[in-house]
């Protein structure tokens, strides 16, 4: 007889503690949009964190409609280019890929990053088999002062809203062109924030799942686990919390609002430049709250997703940010 077997339980979100295989975050969904045809996805660059005075726009915090301070991370958010459109079907195993359509043109920068398709098999494909469209994206970091690469990352961002065949238009109309983060966002909006986790190398068990310290009266270690698991099955399960890497791990945070989206004329690094980055010269976007991943850590957004409140907000009002020098922090 067979051994019985059953799908594993609970979430797998956080283990196995493993490096991410890309320092280019990915999204596995997407959702739905309610506007006309429209990119639902952008990326930047984590320039750094500060503070600033804003009325608390949350009706049901103690302090709604007060000026408080809150800490802001800056992102600064270059152009992205479309450089393809691809085009998903609907199968009995998910989404499959129904062919592509690629710009006739590619900056140096990125043919130097792969062999890139030169033909323009996506164009005959009828529109009553699509069932998802996306485009393909990159980023410029050329473009960005405290990014020391030049090479562009590559990213698939979805177009929501409208019917299937507006999609199709809007995203043949979107071929070659760079957009700017005000064509996927404006301030107010709530986003998800994808990022890959500072690194911090091969951890103990202490510091990489917090396990509960041994005794003093313990004759070999402290900083470790007790036991590895029962005499039977006869095996360490991977549930045993044991020293391995840690950091480096994808992570999405929900629901961050868009506190301003400010122009490079705009003085926002503070006196002496961002810690580790240096001076931002591009759009950029100031976030409530903290993100994951270190500074110079490439960032992707898209739509909320789990966004339920439906508390609206046009445009928060930002008093002060603060440009102190945060060489001493």
């Amino acid at each position: 007889m067979a051994a019985p077997s059953r799908p594993k339980r609970g979430s797998r979100g956080y283990s196995p503690r493993k490096r991410a295989p890309s320092p280019v975050p990915k999204f596995s969904s997407w959702p739905e949009s309610q506007d006309g045809p429209r990119i639902q996805g952008f990326a930047g660059y984590k320039a750094g964190m500060t503070h600033a005075f804003m009325t608390d726009y949350r009706p049901t915090s103690t302090t709604a409609g007060q000026e408080v301070q809150v800490p802001v991370t800056v992102l600064e958010t270059p152009p992205m280019k479309v450089v393809a459109v691809r085009y998903y079907g609907r199968t009995n195993y998910g989404l499959k890929s129904l062919g592509e359509l690629w710009a006739s043109k590619f900056d140096k920068e990125l043919a130097k990053r792969k062999p890139l398709p030169k033909n323009s098999h996506g164009a005959e494909i009828d529109s009553a088999d699509v069932e998802e469209i996306r485009v393909i994206m990159h980023t410029i970091p050329k473009m960005v002062t405290g990014i020391p690469k030049k090479v562009p990352e590559l990213m698939e961002v979805r177009i929501g809203g409208g019917t299937v065949q507006e999609r199709m238009e809007y995203a043949k109309s979107l071929l070659g062109k760079e957009l700017n983060i005000t064509d996927f966002m404006k301030p107010g909006h709530m986003i998800d924030v994808a990022a890959i986790t500072t690194g911090k190398g091969f951890q103990g068990h202490t510091k990489r799942w917090g396990v509960k310290l041994l005794s003093h009266k313990n004759s070999k270690h402290r900083r470790m686990i007790g036991t590895l698991g029962p005499k039977s099955p006869k095996y360490v399960r991977p549930t045993v919390p044991q020293a391995g890497q840690t950091g480096y791990h994808q992570r999405t945070e929900y629901n961050k609002r868009v506190l301003k989206i400010g122009n490079p004329e705009d003085e926002i690094t503070p006196n002496g430049g961002f810690l580790h980055y240096g001076k931002v010269v591009n759009q950029y976007i100031i976030l409530h709250g903290s993100i994951p991943g270190p500074t110079k850590r490439l960032i992707r957004f898209r739509d909320a997703t789990r966004y339920t409140v439906g508390v609206k907000v046009e445009s928060p009002e930002l008093a002060y940010i603060s440009r102190e020098s945060k060489q001493g922090a």
